[in-house]
């Protein structure tokens, strides 16, 4: 295979070393060092500075090669190359070249970031100014920075925020703030245009499924180097955005929804935070002795090869709320503009539904891999492939079901026979009481945060964005826009 030609080459002092450079077409930059040297621009040099006629390459480079055989990469670390081209013409050209080559790549170069200083530990406005800022900085991103005063505060920022002015947004937080960003970017009149702003997770919460989702697809450890780079070296793809309908209310989430034992153990662990991560494993413990099953239907239409699941139905009927009417215009009435999004347009009266009924167990569904750091729970689960992945539990004994939630850390719950696993197209829940007492009901989870609140459950006094009652879930394939490594 012939290699691609060179752009520039030259003589330079590397490191006080004189040498043969070399910046190749494919972005290589080459020179014999031991044997060779080899880097890419487009992966490990994130920018260059100048300083007289010296030129210094901020680079970032793996050491190590991980555990043997797991596929893991080595650890990212932060080194800078200096060199001194051989004339003042040839540095000229260097520059040049080098910034059209970066330029290429579509890099951010101003950038709004969220800090949650509130979330998980709240360390975030530590591992912000220690970690990110200098990455950032590093690769010379004008950055503008917000740290959220309270719950929902993200989301109000950037239903007014004027996107000409920035290449992306940034949450340096759980995964609670990019909910936020997600819905205050789908109620703006303008969220066709605003939802396609590029948006980057840096993880600096409790769960941080995203962003250990993103980079383990591409077997990087989830750290918050390997997060800032994906966002610096500006490389995209596309994410599919879920929307929960019921009446007039819309709530988007991007990650996953839980009812049952999941949403349980995730909310009324909350009572124990003084216990730290640990809370979830015993409060876990507790749960699982104390087994709740839930009544209640799950109607769905399911993705090609899913079609074995359940019982045919017709078209259940319709869970939105009719069109809002304004007005009448000779004599015909005319609907009133909704603001924000409204969700994908499906015809769902010709799409094929089935049916399954409870008691359950838990109902999970899943727009990405992982739940949390620690939480694999819809392995098969792809960003962009215009499905929801759904795990159910119906029947399970609790000494198989500790078994099983214990093999949620590398995705092996989905082989046990108490699991069904199947991937949606559109779900409809309709949630009912406890098995046994109709005066207890559940949560439902969307997102970690309390979607609904059942008569009966943990903190039921409290206001929620929806009721205890059937929710409609679509799904808009790659409607959002995410950051992603390499």
């Amino acid at each position: 295979m012939d290699r691609p030609a060179a752009i520039i080459s030259d003589q330079v002092n590397v490191n006080g070393t004189v040498t043969q450079l070399s910046l190749f077409a494919d972005g290589r930059l080459w020179w014999p060092e031991g044997g060779q040297r080899n880097l890419t621009i487009e992966k490990e040099v994130i920018a260059f500075t100048t300083d007289g006629l010296n030129i210094r390459l901020k680079t970032v480079v793996e050491v190590g090669d991980g555990c043997c055989g797991c596929g893991n990469r080595g650890k990212v670390v932060r080194n800078d190359i200096v060199f001194r081209p051989s004339s003042e013409e040839s540095h000229r050209l260097w520059c040049r070249k080098l910034k059209e080559f970066i330029d290429s790549l579509g890099r951010p170069k101003r950038l709004f970031v969220f800090v949650n200083p509130f979330g998980g530990r709240k360390f975030a406005a530590n591992i912000f100014r220690d970690q990110v800022k200098p990455l950032l900085e590093d690769a010379q991103v004008h950055l503008t920075v917000q740290e959220t005063k309270h719950q929902l505060h993200a989301k109000q920022v950037v239903q007014s925020l004027d996107f000409s002015r920035y290449d992306g947004i940034v949450c340096v937080s759980g995964d609670g703030i990019l909910v936020e960003v997600v819905n205050g970017l789908l109620q703006r009149e303008d969220w066709d245009t605003a939802i396609k702003i590029p948006l980057g997770v840096v993880p600096a919460g409790t769960g941080n499924g995203m962003a250990k989702s993103l980079l383990d697809s591409v077997g990087d450890p989830c750290t918050i180097t390997n997060a800032v780079l994906a966002i610096i070296r500006g490389h995209k793809r596309s994410l599919d955005v879920a929307t929960i309908t019921q009446g007039e209310t819309r709530f988007f989430i991007v990650l996953m929804l839980a009812w049952g034992l999941v949403a349980d153990i995730d909310i009324e662990s909350e009572k124990y935070r003084w216990m730290g991560s640990a809370r979830i494993d015993c409060y876990a413990l507790t749960r699982i002795f104390h087994l709740r099953h839930y009544e209640g239907c799950l109607y769905f239409v399911p993705a090609p090869g899913f079609e074995a699941y359940g019982e045919t139905i017709s078209y259940p009927g319709s869970f939105t709320s009719k069109p809002i009417i304004s007005d009448l215009i000779d004599g015909e009435p005319v609907k009133l503009k909704r603001l924000g999004y409204q969700g994908p347009e499906i015809d769902l009266e010709n799409l094929s539904w089935r049916v399954l009924n409870g008691p359950f167990i838990s109902v999970w569904l899943h727009n990405v891999p992982w739940g949390a750091e620690n939480t694999k729970a819809a392995p098969h689960a792809e960003f962009s492939d215009g499905c929801l992945d759904l795990i159910i539990m119906k029947n399970c004994h609790k000494l198989p079901l500790l078994s099983l939630m214990s093999d949620l850390n590398n995705g092996g719950h989905v082989k046990s026979p108490h699991v069904m696993y199947l991937k949606v197209k559109v779900l409809v829940l309709e949630p009912g009481p406890r098995l046994g007492d109709h005066e207890k009901e559940g949560i439902i989870d969307a997102d970690g945060e309390v979607l609904a609140r059942g008569k009966g459950s943990y903190q039921c006094e409290q206001k929620a964005l929806m009721t205890y009652d059937k929710l409609q879930i679509t799904v808009d394939q790659g409607l959002a826009t995410i950051f992603a490594p390499m």
